[in-house]
């Protein structure tokens, strides 16, 4: 048996899902009439609070079309030095939005709104503004981190005494709500834009939804059309989207239980990097006698497989097609790998 730790978008829609699928009500969305599509993102713009939503083929055209609506072309956005926007998305922020990006150190969930504060750039003589904050929720790169709410709603002033937008990067916020327990809307309510993804942790296929304000989500439907997002009958895919909300969030806690499990029998090894909170167990390789694509290599001669984030780092992620046994036969390789 070969069991897949790489990523939460690896799963397999479900029975239930693929007959939902199969039976969802469609039309034409390009002109506004897949009544499924619609009533998607009814429903995450109600969870989260907030006026619209928008559905996306990908968390990173959600994004992308989040960020233009917040920061003009030439003007700047502040994230985490290892955000998603600007890690994984290929520079689409300046290849196609036009937007200049600032980091602060990579904090995951531990960031400092003071710090952020400090890094605004107002307007003034041929300076690059800055327009809109962004901040991961949960944080990829930085394990599953959750920031705290108290956190987000001290960043959340730091945003409103400067005049700037916050955009939440939100592929994983249904994690951050079942580790914390904070209701989505509660999120929602401090960001002017979100996005969130239903294909990593979810099981759906695909699909991810842009969510703002009412006016932003109607210039969102053009943005995502330039970039070449509109979509047909895609009512088949929102339909596994709306299952994957219904039937799968709840479950989410079991994914974190897994990843709790395998991150302590890793532990005697202190390879851990950071502390473990949802459902990504990140190894930190630096003082291992092996580096990622050796542990990498050595798992998948065993059955495993592992995602390398680079030369000495390597992420384990737990989701809906990982069972007891798959986690069992993980536990025995990957320590027995790192046990040397």
């Amino acid at each position: 048996m070969v069991v897949d730790l790489r990523s939460d978008t690896v799963t397999r829609p479900s029975a239930g899902m693929r007959a939902a699928m199969a039976e969802a009500e469609v039309g034409d969305d390009v002109y506004g009439e897949d009544p499924t599509v619609a009533a998607l993102e009814a429903e995450v713009a109600a969870l989260l609070g907030h006026e619209a939503a928008l559905f996306a083929p990908s968390g990173s055209m959600a994004n992308q079309i989040a960020l233009q609506l917040l920061v003009p072309r030439g003007e700047e956005l502040l994230c985490d030095a290892d955000a998603h926007v600007v890690t994984y998305e290929i520079g689409a922020a300046a290849a196609i939005g036009g937007i200049s990006t600032r980091t602060w150190p990579a904090a995951g969930g531990q960031l400092d709104p003071d710090v952020v504060a400090g890094m605004v750039r107002p307007d003034g003589y041929f300076a690059v503004p800055t327009r809109a904050i962004a901040v991961e929720q949960t944080h990829n790169r930085a394990g599953g981190g959750v920031i705290p709410l108290s956190t987000l709603r001290e960043l959340r002033r730091v945003a409103d005494a400067a005049g700037v937008g916050l955009h939440c990067d939100g592929a994983r916020i249904w994690h951050a709500h079942v580790a914390d327990g904070v209701p989505l809307g509660e999120y929602g309510q401090l960001f002017d834009t979100l996005s969130v993804c239903l294909s990593k942790g979810l099981g759906a296929p695909v699909g991810s939804l842009v969510v703002g304000s009412a006016d932003r989500i109607e210039r969102a439907r053009w943005i995502r059309k330039r970039m070449g997002g509109g979509m047909r009958q895609a009512g088949v895919l929102a339909a596994a989207g709306r299952y994957a909300l219904r039937e799968h969030i709840g479950r989410l806690a079991d994914d974190h239980e897994r990843a709790a499990r395998l991150a302590e029998a890793l532990a005697p090894s202190g390879l851990l990097g950071y502390p473990v909170r949802t459902n990504i167990v990140p190894l930190d390789l630096t003082k291992a006698a092996l580096d990622a694509h050796a542990l990498a290599a050595a798992a998948r001669e065993r059955g495993v497989l592992v995602s390398v984030l680079g030369p000495r780092t390597v992420r384990l992620v737990t989701h809906l097609d990982l069972d007891d046994a798959g986690l069992d036969q993980a536990i025995e390789v990957l320590t027995g790998i790192v046990s040397g």
